[in-house]
C-alpha cells in the first residue's frame, strides 16, 4: 500500500520525510521487489551496486525478482533512506543527471570517496545529507 506509492516513478521524488508515520509503516510492511525495480531502474546504479548498498548478494536479488519477494525491513528501510536522499539530491542540484554525476565522482569534502559508495550505511547516507545541505546553502569548506 505506501510501500508501492512511496517507490512509483513519479511519486519517489514526492516522498518527503515529514511523511516519518507512513515510512515507518512502509519499512514494516516492506518494499515489493518490483516497486523496488521499477524505482531502482529510474537511476544510475546497477543491480550488482544495489545489492552492495542492501548488503545482499547478487544471486538473492535475482531470486527476489524471480519470486517478487517483498525486502526485509532492513532493506527496506535503506532503499526509502535512499528514495529520500535521491529527492533531496535532485531538488539541491536541480535535475537527476547533475545528482547522478556528482553521486559517481569523487569526492574531496568526503576524502575524496565517491558519494555512491556511503550508500550501504546509515552513517554514510546520514553524512550525504549533511553534504547535500552544505551544498543546498552555499556553505562548501
Amino acid at each position: 500500500m505506501a510501500t508501492l506509492n512511496l517507490l512509483e516513478p513519479a511519486a519517489a521524488y514526492a516522498v518527503d520525510d515529514k511523511e516519518v508515520l507512513s515510512l515507518i509503516e512502509a519499512v514494516r510492511q516492506g518494499v515489493k521487489f518490483n516497486a523496488f525495480f521499477n524505482f531502482a531502474s529510474k537511476g544510475p546504479f546497477s543491480i550488482n551496486e544495489w545489492s552492495t548498498f542492501l548488503h545482499l548478494s547478487e544471486r538473492t536479488m535475482q531470486r527476489y525478482k524471480r519470486e517478487k519477494k517483498t525486502f526485509d525491513p532492513l532493506q527496506s528501510e535503506k532503499i526509502l533512506e535512499i528514495a529520500l536522499l535521491y529527492k533531496k539530491g535532485t531538488d539541491v542540484f536541480g535535475n537527476g543527471e547533475k545528482f547522478n554525476n556528482w553521486l559517481t565522482t569523487d569526492n574531496v569534502a568526503l576524502g575524496n570517496v565517491k558519494p555512491k559508495d556511503l550508500f550501504d550505511s546509515s552513517f554514510g547516507i546520514n553524512l550525504l545529507k549533511d553534504e547535500l545541505g552544505r551544498i543546498e546553502y552555499g556553505v562548501l569548506a
